[in-house]
């Protein structure tokens, strides 16, 4: 288990003022039965009043707006988390028995069809049914799935863009992890396991020193449902463990960005974002 510290700064500058802002900010995470949230707090420039609510997925959202005129807006977001890993356990369970468990909730029902992000190229298809036919049990060939992706896929910023589909990216064979998580999830539905995007945080360093501020990231990953929800870091090819921090769940990124909102006036706005974390046990 370990203790983290997470500042997750990020906002816009605009070259004059705009003359409102309406935002919902999903940074600060839950407690669920892996991580244990200690203290979460979201500071906002301008000040302003915020309104926080669960979403449909189960994510906390902060809600507000920004009525005044302002050339700059700012969300810094602090939680301290106790985090432990989630080895992949797989259920003994068929793909009859998956198919039939799928259908009977809406919660895993909506995690089975493909948005315009997750729809695969039709190499990841063949490559996930070909996969799958080599298992009897779903969620091993999930788990062989994810890996298979997370092998075939290079990290590498700068390649795709935040609106970039999974089947850009395997084009490409390079992406962030918002790429490889989409493009897993495209092969998982494809052969018919309910799959939904994570969205969290990562501590870079896996045997980071006590105390020791690093500059972290923003991270995505994915769960597969066997009976059970089950995680895979795909984009660095491990098991969930002590140093992801969950903040939301979806079908896709669209349903859990960091931060949307719209603002009145002419302005581009430029973005900031810097993630810091630190161990603290």
């Amino acid at each position: 288990m370990k203790r983290l510290r997470i500042e997750h700064a990020t906002g816009f500058t605009y070259p004059g003022d705009v003359g409102a802002s309406y935002n919902e900010a999903r940074m600060t995470p839950n407690s669920t039965d892996s991580q244990f949230v200690l203290s979460a707090q979201l500071d906002l420039e301008p000040s302003t009043g915020v309104n926080y609510f669960t979403d449909y997925f189960g994510t906390r959202v902060a809600s507000f707006d920004v009525l005044a005129a302002h050339s700059a807006l700012m969300i810094t977001a602090r939680s301290l988390v106790e985090v432990r890993p989630r080895p992949v356990e797989h259920a003994e369970v068929t793909w009859d028995e998956l198919a039939e468990d799928a259908v009977g909730s809406v919660a895993t029902v909506e995690m089975m069809g493909q948005t315009a992000r997750t729809a695969p190229h039709a190499e990841v298809a063949e490559l996930a049914t070909r996969i799958a036919a080599e298992h009897a049990n779903p969620s091993e060939a999930a788990l062989a799935i994810a890996r298979a992706v997370g092998d075939a896929v290079d990290y590498m910023p700068g390649v795709t863009g935040v609106h970039s589909t999974a089947a850009e990216a395997w084009t490409e064979r390079k992406g962030v992890c918002q790429d490889i998580a989409h493009i897993t999830l495209g092969a998982l539905r494809a052969v018919g396991i309910p799959a939904r995007y994570v969205s969290g945080y990562l501590h870079p360093n896996p045997d980071a020193e006590v105390g020791v501020a690093v500059t972290g990231e923003s991270h995505a990953w994915i769960e597969w449902y066997d009976g059970s929800w089950q995680g895979f870091d795909p984009t660095n090819n491990v098991e969930i463990g002590d140093r992801h921090v969950l903040v939301g769940r979806g079908r896709d990124y669209n349903d859990v960005p960091p931060l949307r909102g719209v603002y009145a006036g002419g302005h581009k706005g430029e973005l900031l974002v810097k993630v810091t974390i630190t161990r603290e046990a």
